[in-house]
């Protein structure tokens, strides 16, 4: 384990260890400093989700023009549901997250980057008090499971799923089935692999199949944790809660390359026998469904 990621996980166990509302309220204070407030590459990462999305979308002979969206997972800046609105044309977006991350005074700066940046047509006038502008509807400190009944015409998600219990994305996934209009799309991006070989890029991407439930559980903290689900359990959820994949792509390493060679070197917990290799490598997934 490298020196980095041995500090980053010492760190999460020590917020982990505080009262909820004290580590909760380090963390925030921690990641606002450290990354919230890097426009460029936050900006520059949700274009590249937007490019996939609109070349998705197409195939399928869809889009979001006019559309009513509801993102999961709001994180730390309001840059999907500008990219949605100015840039999709989306008609209103929903955005929902478990915690409140927004801040006005950084969302404030943002607007005046996101202008010069892209020169969208934001009515600065009509700012809320997070200084999102209208038809961007922030909801923080709410479950999307516990909401009140979806009317979007897409749902979208951009790297969260793999963070929610698989439990709730079963939840959340049968209430979209049931409340949704026909024809609703629901539009995923995951990353199902380790997010520690971000940090040590020593590991392997399935590094984490490598230890039982119990273990993994052991090394992840509130603010870090990960579901380790597969490609085929993702897809087994999504076909019981009656949804249908209108689209799916993913990633799989070649066998020449060192994200391969990595993967072979591990010792797989029986957990994982059951899969073959590409569904236990299959990343940067993909998915739309259909209500």
């Amino acid at each position: 384990m490298s020196v980095k990621l041995r500090l980053k996980n010492s760190l999460l166990y020590f917020l982990d260890k505080l009262p909820s509302k004290w580590g909760f309220y380090c963390y925030h204070i921690i990641q606002q400093k450290m990354d919230s407030n890097n426009f460029d590459l936050k900006l520059n990462r949700g274009i590249g989700a937007m490019n996939v999305i609109s070349k998705i979308l197409a195939e399928i002979n869809s889009s979001l023009d006019n559309k009513s969206i509801t993102e999961i997972g709001s994180g730390w800046l309001p840059v999907m549901p500008y990219l949605l609105k100015y840039q999709g044309n989306a008609k209103s977006i929903y955005t929902y997250d478990l915690y409140d991350h927004y801040s006005a005074e950084t969302i404030k700066d943002f607007n005046t980057y996101f202008v010069a940046k892209t020169n969208p047509n934001i009515d600065l006038s009509t700012l809320d008090d997070y200084n999102l502008p209208e038809d961007i509807h922030y909801f923080p400190k709410k479950n999307i499971i516990e909401s009140a009944k979806i009317e979007s015409e897409v749902i979208f998600s951009r790297y969260v799923l793999e963070h929610v219990t698989p439990k709730d994305i079963e939840l959340m996934h049968k209430k979209f089935a049931s409340e949704m209009p026909k024809n609703s799309l629901i539009v995923h991006l995951i990353s199902p692999s380790d997010h520690r070989a971000y940090v040590d890029a020593s590991l392997s991407m399935q590094d984490f199949l490598k230890f039982s439930e119990k273990e993994w559980k052991t090394r992840m903290t509130k603010f870090d944790y990960h579901n380790r689900l597969r490609l085929p359990e993702y897809l087994e959820i999504f076909k019981k809660c009656g949804l249908e994949v209108a689209y799916l792509n993913y990633d799989v390493p070649k066998k020449d390359s060192a994200t391969y060679k990595k993967f072979k070197n591990l010792k797989l917990h029986q957990d994982y026998h059951k899969f073959t290799e590409e569904e236990l490598m299959a990343g940067a997934i993909n998915i739309v469904l259909k209500v």
